[in-house]
This record gives structure tokens, C-alpha cells and sequence, in this order.
């Protein structure tokens, strides 16, 4: 796997990986403290998931990571909303949360969050779409995922000009808008509104909308497979790069209580955040721990 470049002065910060359900996070984050939340908890897929071992070339089945079967919806949505609530007050005034579904269930679970921050706080989702759909005889073939985003104040934390929050101008727009070159050789466009006129660099990208296809999913074929650890439903560094860098500040404190195999810790370590992990499980917290040790990132145990 690759390994992520980590900040010097984030190695003599102090990071922690926690074996412990998302429940009991309060007890090794405190209260009001964290200003970003990453929660990618299990879905409802009605399955349990297993880690896929790479034997040479070929890829073979490991063991179970996460069981995902729940007696009912409703009890799914317990659940949930109980480490929601958890994860609420552990944020800071200027805190966010970020909860990562697919249509199974995060249609209710927004009712949930609503719930517990108030629906005053939503402050938007981004649709992500890891590659291409699957095949169905009943409807679209499903090819994207819902993150959820809610506020804890009324003043969170966006940095809205973060490179990670910019993505390139078609060739097209950039042939037909930035015609203007500057003394620098710096393609650019002016826009008059008003009667002001505003200037627009072609190097700086278009800001991104709430639809994100630029972060491929972990698929094996993929020019990311480099990155994988083998963990199921690993979500890619550049996803959790850019939720890192867009409600996060140098030195912040960023929470993952379903850290999975470690992408969220190893983002914000490569961003010069501090850390908090957890998953109830072992496979969870080895994968995550082997990964953390083999990038150099520094972090206590418990």
C-alpha cells in the first residue's frame, strides 16, 4: 500500500486508537473537543463482510470483518442514533459530522440526525459515486453513496478555497472563458458585476458542487489498488483527504469511531490533524494499526 507524506510537527502531536464501540467515545474524547466527525458505521445490507487477502496475484477470502444483519430497521436506527448522540457531543462549536450511507437507509437516518443536531443544522450532502452502477431488473442499477453533513453551531468550519475542495476546468471552458493571459503567463477571465470586476485563474480549478466523481472506489482493478489493506468497504484516502481538509483546521481534532481500516486517521495525520479512532473490531483495529505503523504516524493505544 502506499504511503501517505505526514507533516513533521504532526509526529510530535498525540494521537489515539481505541479498541471500543462508537457508544463509549466520550470516554477517551471529551466533550466539545473534535471538529470533525467522519462516521462510515454498517449500512444495513442485511450480510456480514469479510477482508480480502492478496495471495501473489490472486485475491482470496479472509475473515469476517463486520456482521451487518439487524433484527429490524428500527433497530438499526437505535442503534445509530444512540452513537450519533455520543458523537454530537464530542464535536466543538464549529464541529461537524459527516455520516457515510447508501439508500438502504439514509433517507431515515437523516430523520435521525435531524433528531439529534436539529434540522436547522444540516448543512448538506454530497453524493458520491465510486464507480460504475450494478445491474437491476427493478430500477437504476445504484451507483452512488449519500454523506450526510450536519453542524453542531451555527459557524462551523468550511474552508471553501482549500485546493482539496477545487477541481480542473474542462478543456472546453478553459478555451472558451480564459482567453487572458497575465504577466505571469497565467491563463485568467474577468467577470464584471456591477461595478466591480472580479478575476478568475484558470490554475485555481472551479469550486466543486455536492456530486463527487472524482474519488474512485477501492476496486482491485483500479490504479488504487496499492492503497488497499484488504479491509471491506475501505473508502479511498483522496475522499477522506478533502472532508479532512474542508472542516478541519492545522492541528484540529478529527474523530472516526468506525475507523475501519484507518483511511480517515491516515488523512487527517497526512493533513497535520491530531486523531481519535475507534471499530469494536479486532480485524479493524489490526488493519488499522499495521497501516498507521507502516506510514510512520505516531499514536497511542488502548
Amino acid at each position: 500500500m502506499s504511503t501517505p507524506i505526514v507533516a513533521e510537527a504532526h509526529l510530535r502531536s498525540e494521537n489515539v486508537l481505541v479498541q471500543a464501540d462508537a457508544k463509549d467515545l466520550g470516554s477517551f474524547v471529551a466533550a466539545g473537543s473534535a471538529d470533525l466527525a467522519y462516521l462510515d458505521p454498517p449500512f444495513k445490507v442485511e450480510k456480514s463482510f469479510g477482508a480480502r487477502l492478496t495471495k501473489g496475484s490472486s485475491r482470496a477470502r479472509g475473515p469476517i470483518a463486520y456482521d451487518d444483519t439487524w433484527t429490524s430497521l428500527e433497530a438499526y436506527l437505535a442503534w445509530l442514533e444512540e452513537r450519533i448522540a455520543v458523537v454530537r457531543e464530542a464535536l466543538s462549536p464549529r464541529g461537524t459530522m459527516w455520516l457515510h450511507l447508501d439508500q438502504r437507509a439514509v433517507h431515515e437516518a437523516k430523520i435521525v440526525c435531524d433528531r439529534v443536531f436539529g434540522a436547522k443544522r444540516f448543512r448538506g450532502e454530497v453524493v458520491w459515486v465510486p464507480g460504475n452502477g450494478s445491474k437491476s431488473k427493478t430500477g437504476p442499477g445504484m451507483s452512488h453513496q449519500t454523506i450526510l453533513l450536519y453542524a453542531r453551531g451555527s459557524e462551523p468550519i468550511w474552508n471553501a478555497k482549500a485546493p482539496a475542495l477545487r477541481a480542473p476546468f474542462a478543456a472546453t471552458s478553459l478555451d472558451m472563458h480564459f482567453t487572458n493571459v497575465d504577466d505571469d503567463g497565467r491563463r485568467y477571465r474577468d467577470r464584471v458585476v456591477g461595478n466591480k470586476t472580479y478575476r478568475y485563474y484558470a490554475d485555481e480549478g472551479r469550486a466543486l458542487g455536492s456530486v463527487w466523481t472524482d474519488c474512485p472506489s477501492m476496486a482491485a482493478n483500479t490504479p488504487l489498488r496499492a492503497e488497499t489493506t484488504g479491509y471491506p468497504t475501505q473508502k479511498p484516502l483522496k475522499l477522506l483527504d478533502r472532508i479532512v481538509r474542508a472542516t478541519s483546521d492545522v492541528g484540529s481534532l478529527v474523530v472516526d469511531p468506525f475507523c475501519g481500516s484507518g483511511t480517515t486517521l491516515v488523512a487527517a495525520a497526512a493533513a497535520d490533524r491530531r486523531f481519535a479512532g475507534s471499530d469494536v473490531g479486532d480485524l479493524a483495529i489490526r488493519t488499522t494499526s499495521s497501516r498507521l505503523d507502516a506510514s510512520g504516524i505516531t499514536y497511542r493505544s488502548r
